[in-house]
């Protein structure tokens, strides 16, 4: 049944694609001598071209961030909440780009798409990627729509990585960077989950050492693992408690029952990975997992992110979670005192939240106040 749009809403949109034939060379010294990026754009551009955002995004997200793509839609894209009509990022006052990052399996270039060499999909052969390689694909991008400075470009956890490389990379393309829930890379823990969620994906016997599209299957079972796994470090343990406890889906602890007990968290992770194993790749997903395991900002300045912000020109805000264990407010405030180190324009703020790093994705009145001043900012410039 068709819905109605909500008044805020950016409405229906349209993903558009763009097919770039200049060869790009990646940092593993390999290069793709063509390939496709997605995106949807929101707002429009105003002649000066000086009102576009870039949105850059995180670990399974993709290039629908707001609005709908057909009225029977029962939700719209994922930061929704965020993009829009009087919305923190208003479309009134901005272009917003989104995109689907090279590497990615939602209509860009990547383990799925058709390798040219081979006429068989990529699959583990697609070269390995870095953030800057998403950043340089994205600048080709800016390219393509005209755009020579972005008035902003945001971006939660691995997004906010890419807007931080992109301050470095082309810091004369850039006024401002918000970067939120991130780091300039990561801790072992970090590491160590995203290793455990690529081992459960290789370790399923359909993965068939990544050419399980060739095998006509895919492993789904491992796939939903890995994703288990990521979900349960989004969350704070307030979150499951206070959505779950230790409530049963079915089963009872009555003595002589002899019934198997299921708690409604299990039931709510089973659900959670069998819905990402039929909408993202296996490929990707180790892909994107090792990019992430790979950024550290400030490696080639002598491990000095002092020395690495100061080739940035953009004004930060940078913004931490008080219960996000997953990136935690400490390495937003790392970023902090490096930007402030090198004598950059920075606004800080920590928020309070119960729902640990999924927070950056959920309305939060106070996260939309830090939001929504700072980019009313931008649009007066």
């Amino acid at each position: 049944m068709p819905i109605t749009l909500p008044a805020d809403s950016v409405g229906l949109v349209t993903p558009q694609t763009i097919q770039f034939n200049e060869p790009l060379l990646l940092a593993c010294g390999k290069t793709l001598d063509n390939y496709q990026l997605i995106y949807e754009t929101y707002g429009q551009l105003n002649a000066s071209k000086s009102n576009a955002v870039l949105i850059c995004h995180a670990l399974s997200g993709h290039h629908h961030a707001a609005g709908y793509h057909t009225l029977e839609d029962r939700k719209p894209g994922w930061w929704d909440a965020y993009i829009g009509p009087g919305k923190p990022i208003d479309t009134n006052k901005f272009f917003v780009v989104a995109l689907n990052n090279l590497g990615g399996c939602h209509g860009s270039t990547g383990p799925t798409s058709i390798n040219p060499a081979t006429d068989k999909p990529w699959g583990p052969d697609f070269p390995k990627l870095r953030v800057r390689d998403w950043v340089a694909s994205q600048a080709r991008l800016a390219d393509k729509l005209g755009i020579d400075t972005w008035a902003a470009i945001i971006g939660g956890s691995l997004g906010g990585m890419q807007v931080m490389r992109w301050a470095l990379e082309y810091p004369e393309r850039v006024r401002h960077c918000v970067v939120i829930a991130s780091a300039m890379k990561l801790t072992a823990q970090n590491i160590a989950f995203n290793e455990t969620a690529r081992q459960a994906i290789m370790s399923d016997p359909n993965f068939c050492e990544g050419r399980y599209l060739e095998q006509n299957t895919l492993p789904r079972n491992g796939l939903a693992v890995a994703r288990m796994i990521g979900h349960i470090t989004y969350l704070s343990d307030y979150a499951m408690g206070e959505k779950f406890g230790r409530d049963l889906r079915k089963g009872s602890f009555e003595r002589g029952v002899d019934e198997p007990v299921e708690f409604q968290i299990e039931s709510y992770l089973r659900y959670q990975g069998d819905t990402f194993a039929n909408n993202f790749d296996a490929n990707s997903y180790l892909l994107i997992t090792k990019a992430l395991d790979y950024f550290d900002l400030a490696r080639e300045y002598n491990d000095d992110p002092v020395l690495a912000f100061s080739h940035a020109r953009a004004k930060f805000l940078v913004v931490s979670f008080s219960t996000d264990w997953r990136f935690a407010p400490e390495r937003s405030r790392e970023i902090v005192n490096a930007l402030m180190g090198a004598r950059k324009a920075v606004t800080y703020a920590e928020i309070e939240s119960n729902f640990g790093h999924d927070a950056f994705l959920l309305p939060n009145p106070r996260y939309q106040q830090v939001f929504a001043r700072y980019l009313a900012g931008i649009a007066t410039e």
